[in-house]
């Protein structure tokens, strides 16, 4: 009986490892589609993401320059792979859920949905918060500093690197409350403990803060605003789920 009891499980496990290669290749077929879409109109992508720093590229009439024959075609590559990602999320996140919903209970299936909306409007927000006031901010800044002798003649490798890099960051930076109300959920943290230390959380904000921004007072502050904010916004909607919760 032992023995038979132990075949049905190990093939259970089994099923759910075949489901799981499943879900990934269809995850992974369901990007081409949105990859070629993306590689089509890559020059506007790129165009789009150049805004921000063209006005301090008169030196090449506001383009970028490459030093490599592969760097403009990887840089295509690259912008094309992760617009295809974000654009597929919704079914890519579509097969995530079809493999874990069986496993949750109804109540639980409800909060998977909130915290992934929630999730996606977070990082929206963090992303165009670093194009639309970081980016602006951080090339006025980086640009003109100096004796204003020498010319920007920035790469294209180099640029996307640094502006998806930086999106990514402020984009799961903005996902704090999102996080601190599932440790609540948890019961790892409470709103009481956040109000407690929350002058050691702005010490650890601030520090953040300037690894991220370049070493200059304006951009610092302007990262950290924000991240306080987003602090006390954990700090009510915690407070707010433990009252629901009760």
């Amino acid at each position: 009986m032992n023995v038979k009891d132990s075949k049905k499980r190990s093939l259970s496990l089994q099923e759910h490892f075949i489901e799981l290669r499943i879900r990934v290749l269809k995850s992974l077929l369901g990007l081409i589609p949105f990859f070629a879409v993306c590689w089509f109109f890559s020059d506007d992508l790129i165009d789009i993401l150049r805004q921000p720093l063209k006005p301090f590229l008169k030196g090449t009439g506001g383009g970028l320059i490459f030093t490599a024959p592969l760097d403009q075609f990887m840089a295509h590559l690259q912008i094309s792979f992760f617009a295809a990602l974000f654009l597929s999320s919704p079914y890519w996140l579509a097969q995530l859920w079809c493999f874990i919903s069986p496993g949750l209970y109804k109540q639980e299936r409800k909060l998977f949905i909130y915290f992934w909306f929630m999730g996606l409007i977070l990082f929206l927000l963090g992303a165009c918060f670093a194009y639309f006031v970081v980016f602006p901010i951080i090339f006025s800044v980086l640009m003109n500093f100096g004796s204003g002798v020498d010319q920007p003649f920035i790469t294209i490798k180099n640029y996307l690197s640094f502006i998806i890099r930086f999106i990514l960051i402020l984009g799961f930076v903005f996902e704090m409350p999102l996080i601190l109300v599932f440790l609540c959920r948890g019961g790892i943290i409470s709103s009481g403990f956040l109000k407690k230390y929350r002058r050691q959380a702005v010490l650890i904000l601030s520090i953040l803060s300037a690894f991220i921004t370049p070493p200059d007072i304006l951009s610092l502050f302007l990262l950290l605003f924000p991240l306080i904010g987003l602090y006390e916004l954990s700090i009510w909607l915690t407070g707010l789920f433990e009252v629901k919760r009760a």
